[in-house]
């Protein structure tokens, strides 16, 4: 595993990746100016921005589904309230093609490209707003425990997958049912989700916000039996994590606690232990990978977003 160097993204936070164009979405805030939100839009090849895209304020979550080359952004659509709203972004335009109203604070998106909907999780709201991708309204509102902030979707399974920071759960909804089906708990503090969708295996970090706490481990759970089967211990306060469903490795980005430089970590889903580790600049926070090239984007507090290629897949 190697760098290929650094993308100036403003303050970057959530990424996601089309690995159809090969172009990455990044959200980032100038210093949280009300109204400065934008999503650029980075050039797989090239490593360049080629686009940047106004979505309001706030700018938290991104997700993309490559079928429709749709691009879904939460942020805050009244600064003053709290409420939000999604940005659909063309991917062929780079254009917002439409704003679609959802709950308060919403923050992590997700979406399931076989079904072509989209889950948003409102951090404010208490809810997980469904959105249909074929007509960009919102079909559903799902109960979920109060403070839900990162969410997956497994598309073969059709289940997504809920951080709950408040209840420290990892909620299941039935995509077909629109409900939770299941709770599971993991620990103080959850923080970020992702899933193999060829195992059916969900990880699970953590991030530690209170003196003396310090989990340092990344949760694996079993999509069959919605239970806790493996806990990896890593050297970092892991937060932001991805999955090549292809080559079975997960990607962790993080900074070990008080320390402001940070890593990402390679993690075998056959032996569940590090195989490699890189420096990924400072306060990394979210991961994201394009299983066609092997490439890793990790967004970071210092504005940049750290490209890796990787041998390990």
């Amino acid at each position: 595993m190697g760098p290929a160097g650094n993308v100036p993204t403003g303050v970057a936070g959530v990424t996601a990746v089309n690995p159809r164009t090969g172009k990455i979405y990044v959200t980032s805030n100038n210093g949280g100016v009300i109204g400065s939100g934008q999503v650029e839009v980075i050039n797989g090849t090239t490593n360049t921005v080629v686009a940047t895209v106004p979505v309001g304020d706030s700018a938290a979550g991104v997700a993309v589904n490559p079928r429709t080359n749709k691009i879904y952004v939460a942020f805050r659509s009244d600064p003053s309230t709290g409420a939000g709203a999604v940005a659909v972004i063309d991917g062929t335009t780079n254009t917002v093609v439409a704003t679609v109203p959802v709950g308060f604070g919403p923050f992590g998106v997700a979406v399931n490209p076989r079904t072509n909907r989209v889950y948003v999780a409102n951090t404010n709201g208490g809810g997980v707003s469904v959105i249909s991708g074929r007509t960009d309204k919102v079909i559903a509102t799902i109960p979920v425990s109060i403070s839900p902030i990162a969410i997956a979707v497994n598309p073969r399974t059709n289940k997504i997958y809920v951080i709950s920071q408040t209840g420290n759960t990892v909620q299941v909804i039935s995509g077909r049912a629109n409900k939770v089906v299941a709770r599971v708990h993991v620990g103080f503090t959850p923080a970020g989700v992702a899933v193999n969708p060829r195992t059916n295996k969900i990880y699970v970090t953590f991030v530690n916000i209170a003196a003396g706490l310090n989990h340092n481990k990344v949760l694996v759970i079993s999509g069959r039996t919605n239970k806790v089967v493996t806990r990896i211990p890593v050297n970092i306060e892991p937060i932001g994590v991805a999955v090549n469903p292809r080559s079975r490795t997960i990607y962790v980005a993080g900074a070990p606690v008080h320390v402001r430089s940070g890593f990402l970590l390679v993690i075998s889903g056959r032996t569940n232990h590090v195989v490699a580790t890189a420096p990924a600049g400072g306060l990394p926070f979210d991961a994201a990978v394009n299983p066609r090239t092997r490439t890793i984007y990790v967004t970071n507090g210092d504005g940049d977003t750290v490209v890796f290629t990787c041998r390990h897949g």
